[in-house]
C-alpha cells in the first residue's frame, strides 16, 4: 500500500518545475525564456509520472 510514496517527491520536483518555469517564461530575456518554457514542459513530465508511479507503483514492469 505504501510501496508508491517514495515517488511523491518526484511529483513535488516537477510541481516546483512549473510553478517556476510558468512565470519565468514570460518574464525573462529571449534566451532564457526558452529554458523557462522547456524546464515548464518537463516539470509537467515529471509530475505526471511522479503520480503515475506514486498510484501504480509497478506501472512499468
Amino acid at each position: 500500500m505504501h510501496a508508491g510514496i517514495k515517488f511523491i517527491p518526484l511529483a513535488l520536483a516537477g510541481i516546483a518545475a512549473m510553478v517556476w518555469g510558468l512565470p519565468a517564461a514570460y518574464t525573462l530575456k529571449r534566451p532564457y525564456d526558452i529554458a523557462a518554457a522547456i524546464a515548464a514542459l518537463a516539470g509537467l513530465s515529471t509530475m505526471l509520472l511522479g503520480i503515475l508511479l506514486a498510484v501504480i507503483p509497478d506501472f512499468f514492469r
